[in-house]
């Protein structure tokens, strides 16, 4: 447990990151577009347009600007410090540490020793954790608890997961869900809770995050099997699963192991098995999307950016993943939107957008 000053080092973090996104954004992004003569634009999936690069000058010249981009950067910095600290403070959960074969039920442990992390993936702290999530069970326990207070402390009982798969996912008697970059398993418990006939396997690459997963869902009573294997060649049977899906994966990878993830999906996929990806695109609004875009290098997110140039729909019409299209997720409630676009918010927030398509 935090002590009373961690909690309130902690408290703190998550105040100043409402501020910033509520106040902060919102005066700086009325300003901007005033002095570039625009207004707010429709905001809707896959609408990106060089007018980000043109409205640049005219965010970077407001004086609110470089305070915005220090709360956003320094922010992110104390919340691994504090949270590093808090964990650190609680060495009982070091325990944790498994050896690396399988686990006892309830589910699988499968770590493989022998695999090669990609140095992309090494080579960068991504969100800025010192150590990245790979190195050890504190660096998955760190991202474990940030990834809470990053969320501005909404997502505490994995409901954020729970409404895609409520909203975004179709009710079938789904034999095989295979979840891509499972991460410590927050995704993919919702899928089992949801579908409880269904074998369900989350992937990562990450041994650390696989560990809590796997204890985590054991301690649930979900019989879930985790795997350690590239997104992009998971070794799972072809043809073998009715549903692929994957949540902040795609804005994490390279634009061609994007592809490579999307071409994994379609050959795991049966036809008429679904993809449902959960992720960020862009939005057409040119300020909010420059936003999205300097949060990639400010946040050490090298893809995010990457990501939004890439014509994700087309890769997956050439692999044989039909009626792919992208809409809009609401994360307050709502979750998969009916209509075209995201309702005006005025307050910063990731655009987060539900990839759909059906192996043909």
């Amino acid at each position: 447990m935090p002590t009373l000053e961690q909690r309130a080092d902690l408290d703190f973090v998550l105040a100043a990151r409402r501020v910033w996104a509520a106040r902060v954004y919102p005066a700086l992004a009325d300003r901007a577009r005033a002095a570039a003569g625009i207004a707010a634009a429709p905001a809707r999936p896959g609408g990106w347009t060089e007018a980000v690069a043109q409205v640049a000058p005219a965010v970077h010249a407001q004086p609110a600007y470089p305070f915005f981009a220090f709360l956003e950067r320094g922010l992110q910095k104390q919340l691994w410090r504090v949270v590093t600290e808090v964990v650190e403070s609680g060495a009982a959960e070091a325990g944790l540490r498994a050896p690396q074969t399988t686990r006892a039920g309830p589910g699988t442990l499968e770590l493989d020793p022998a695999l090669e992390l990609p140095d992309w993936y090494t080579a960068c702290d991504f969100h800025l954790q010192p150590g990245g999530v790979w190195q050890g069970i504190t660096n998955g326990l760190v991202y474990r608890l940030g990834a809470r207070v990053v969320m501005l402390g909404a997502n505490d009982a994995a409901e954020f997961h729970r409404l895609f798969t409520r909203t975004a996912v179709p009710v079938r008697a789904y034999q095989r869900i295979v979840d891509l970059g499972c991460g410590f398993g927050k995704s993919t418990f919702p899928f089992k809770e949801a579908f409880p006939s269904a074998e369900v396997i989350g992937v990562d690459l990450a041994a650390p995050l696989l560990e809590l997963a796997h204890s985590d869902a054991a301690a649930r009573g979900l019989d879930i099997r985790f795997r350690q294997a590239n997104c992009a060649a998971t070794g799972l049977e072809a043809d073998s699963a009715d549903l692929v899906t994957a949540t902040m994966l795609l804005h994490e990878l390279p634009p061609p192991l994007v592809r490579a993830t999307l071409a994994e999906a379609a050959r795991l996929l049966h036809p008429g098995g679904l993809l449902r990806v959960l992720d960020f695109q862009p939005t057409g609004d040119p300020v909010r999307d420059l936003a999205m875009v300097e949060h990639s290098a400010r946040n050490n997110e090298p893809f995010m950016a990457e990501l939004f140039r890439c014509d994700v729909t087309g890769w997956c019409t050439e692999l044989g993943l039909g009626s792919a299209r992208w809409r809009p997720f609401d994360e307050r409630g709502a979750g998969l939107l009916p209509g075209p676009g995201w309702p005006q918010r005025p307050e910063w927030h990731f655009p987060w957008a539900v990839l759909e398509a059906e192996r043909q």
